[in-house]
């Protein structure tokens, strides 16, 4: 059994020399990668991306990146493409092959059939010299001096070139696009990142009640109010107006100063001209906004029109947090 050192420093050795080498990854960027990128950002057609072996796991993950920054692109394994997946290839689309030795038999039998279809072909290689450079339109070098592996053998500081290639793709093309993170709302409505991007306040106090009273309410009728619609808060207005806003904080330090509380209204405890949000704000807004002001709650507004209390609750609900 090795020593911690022993792997702490065989763990220090591997990121050492995968960062040299996405790092001359800038060397290599040429004309070839822009026109690729503009081809593909003229084109009517989506992105299919091949390869074999561990190329074909890249391939899965930068399709991803593309699907959800805008890009079209469907992945096809390289072996099955030669018995029925070239079907998938359409007459408007792009075909990325990703081999680092771009010498492989699969690719040496699937190269012929794309360019018979008259597909422009980008070719995703640590070989510049390869069957697939020299038979594709556009060549992107992944070239590494040598892999993580010790052996020299493993797909590792290769592979992870080949993904930071596809995402310097990716990210032109989200570039070039205008892709804005309303766009990425739209490809990520699910979990706690979709409701990052699209959520609104106004969709979480729809949910809740309205908690209200007047200046001249009875501070035991306040209690009673803050209680029932369980937000911990209430709103005080008088003609329509906010006046003020009364928390469980408020109530608790009334009751550490005054022995007898019956005389007591709304305005003699409220804070007045209290914090407010639009209720067109985003949720993540709101949670930036408690958090800056050290409060749990905020009162809602619509054109200065009180409609709502969001509770730091609520965002915690809904995965905001």
């Amino acid at each position: 059994m090795k020593n911690i050192s022993t792997i702490i420093d065989k763990a220090l050795l591997t990121i050492d020399i995968e960062s040299k080498a996405i790092a001359n990854l800038k060397k290599l960027i040429n004309s070839d990668f822009e026109k690729s990128v503009n081809f593909i950002f003229n084109s009517k057609g989506r992105v299919v991306i091949t390869g074999i072996g561990k190329s074909a796991i890249i391939a899965n993950k930068i399709v991803a990146t593309m699907n959800s920054t805008g890009t079209p692109a469907i992945y096809m394994h390289a072996a099955d493409a030669i018995h029925g997946d070239l079907g998938n290839i359409q007459k408007e689309d792009t075909v990325i092959c990703i081999s680092k030795s771009g010498n492989t038999p699969e690719i040496k039998v699937l190269v012929p059939f794309i360019q018979n279809y008259g597909n422009k072909i980008i070719a995703l290689t640590g070989n510049p010299a390869s069957f697939l450079a020299t038979n594709a339109d556009f060549v992107l070098n992944c070239a590494v001096e040598k892999e993580a592996c010790p052996n020299n053998l493993a797909p590792t500081t290769s592979t992870t070139a080949q993904l930071v290639m596809g995402d310097a793709l990716a990210v032109c093309l989200l570039d070039l696009k205008d892709f804005s993170s309303r766009d990425f709302a739209k490809y990520h409505p699910g979990g706690a990142l979709g409701k990052r991007l699209y959520l609104r306040v106004n969709d979480l106090i729809s949910k809740n009640d309205l908690p209200t009273v007047t200046s001249e309410t009875n501070v035991k009728d306040v209690i009673i109010e803050i209680s029932e619609k369980r937000l911990g808060a209430t709103a005080v207005i008088d003609d329509n107006k906010i006046k003020g806003m009364i928390t469980d904080g408020d109530i608790r330090r009334m009751l550490e100063k005054h022995h007898d509380i019956s005389s007591l209204t709304a305005k003699d405890i409220m804070t007045a001209n209290p914090k407010t949000l639009d209720a067109d704000a985003m949720a993540i807004d709101a949670l930036n906004t408690l958090e800056k002001h050290g409060i749990t709650q905020i009162l809602v507004v619509n054109k200065e029109a009180y409609v709502g209390i969001i509770h730091l609750h609520d965002l915690i609900k809904e995965g905001i947090f």
